[in-house]
This record gives C-alpha cells, sequence and structure tokens, in this order.
C-alpha cells in the first residue's frame, strides 16, 4: 500500500473523528470548529484530487480518502472524484461560494498561487475564531497559526539559502 494513501486514509478517520468529538461538546465550540474543520476537509479533499490526477489512483479510491462532511460533501466530492484536470476541479470548487472567491483570484489554469491563497484563508478563519468567548477552539487556532509561522519561517530561510531574497515576500502569508 503507497504511504500516501495510508497517510491520508489515517488523516481521514482523525477529521471524522475529531468532527464528532467537537460536535458532541456542543454550543460555540461545535459552531466554530465545524466550520474550522469543513475548510480543512475541503482543503484536503482540493489536494488529494489534485495530485492524483495522472496516477494509478482510481476515482473510486480518491472519494474513499474525502472525508464524509465539509462544503463540498457529498455532491462536491462526487465531482472532484470525477475531476480530471484543473478546470474541472475548479468548476466544482466555484460551486461553494466559500471557495468562488479564493478561485475568483486565480487565472483560469492557474494553480501555482492555490496553495498560497488556502492558507491565507485559514489564517483568516483562524483568526475570527478568537472573537468569541467561551469555547475551546482558539486553542486549535493557536496551533494552526503558529505552524503557518514555521511554514514562512522555512520559506524565508529557503529563498535566503537559494539567494532569491527579492522572492521572500512572494511566499509569505501574514498572520495578523
Amino acid at each position: 500500500m503507497n504511504i500516501e494513501i495510508m497517510r491520508n486514509t489515517l488523516y481521514k478517520a482523525y477529521l471524522d473523528d475529531f468532527q464528532t468529538f467537537c460536535r458532541s461538546l456542543g454550543g460555540a465550540t461545535s459552531e466554530v470548529m465545524g466550520d474550522l474543520l469543513a475548510f480543512e476537509t475541503d482543503r484536503r479533499a482540493l489536494n488529494i484530487t489534485l495530485n492524483s490526477i495522472g496516477t494509478e489512483l482510481t476515482r473510486d479510491d480518491r472519494k474513499k480518502l474525502y472525508s464524509n462532511f465539509g462544503l463540498l460533501y457529498p455532491h462536491g466530492h462526487n465531482e472532484l472524484a470525477q475531476a480530471e484536470d484543473f478546470d474541472q476541479i475548479r468548476a466544482a470548487m466555484e460551486k461553494v461560494p466559500a471557495y468562488a472567491s479564493i478561485f475568483s483570484k486565480l487565472g483560469f489554469g492557474e494553480s501555482q498561487m492555490l496553495d498560497k491563497l488556502l492558507y491565507e484563508e485559514e489564517v483568516k478563519r483562524c483568526v475570527m475564531c478568537f472573537e468569541q468567548q467561551f469555547h475551546y477552539t482558539p486553542f486549535y487556532a493557536y496551533m494552526k497559526l503558529r505552524e503557518q509561522e514555521i511554514r514562512n519561517i522555512m520559506w524565508i530561510s529557503e529563498c535566503v539559502a537559494q539567494d532569491q531574497k527579492a522572492r521572500i515576500h512572494d511566499g509569505i502569508v501574514y498572520t495578523f
């Protein structure tokens, strides 16, 4: 079994269980974490689809790696599973208003900036978690923001190591 398939299967199980746990807590935690986790699962479905185009992964196997919730679930997942190129993926994602704004910033056939735009959206959603009180989501959001800081530091160090200091601002996702 391919290690990436195993990793994505385990991450799917983790997200599904974590979402069930957050729902059991109820209140603001359930609501706000539900939104964050839905975005995370949709982004993972998008990445799985993008990375599996042109590989031996079948459409059914691809669909098995998608979580059982999110804004794309179930119709968007069906469309992503059938997608064969970036424009079909884009068409499936643009049917959800929350993602249409992200894809409107990209030119057709352009996927290089997609990761940065998704990270910016994640940061925006994590920052918004701190606006409510009396729930557990800020702890999760804080860790996600720290992960983004680490990605920023890694980007900066790679640019410096490759003597590409002029490109440092191209990959930075500002957290605040």
